[in-house]
């Protein structure tokens, strides 16, 4: 279930602490919305919520 773009963008400010969201929590919220790891990234940039902590090198 794919969630919309607004409802992503809630999710990853809500998520994000002081403008940052580390890798574990944003694949989290991909897994919680059913989007992918890419998704959340390209939302947190558009955000300008920068990702840190990347152990796999999604975002």
């Amino acid at each position: 279930m794919s969630e919309s773009v607004e409802a992503i963008k809630e999710a990853v400010r809500n998520a994000s602490v002081e403008g940052k969201l580390s890798c574990t929590r944003a694949r989290q919220l991909a897994l919680e919305l059913g989007v992918s790891p890419r998704e959340v990234g390209r939302v947190a940039d558009e955000l300008k919520v920068k990702i840190f902590a990347c152990e796999l090198g999604c975002f």
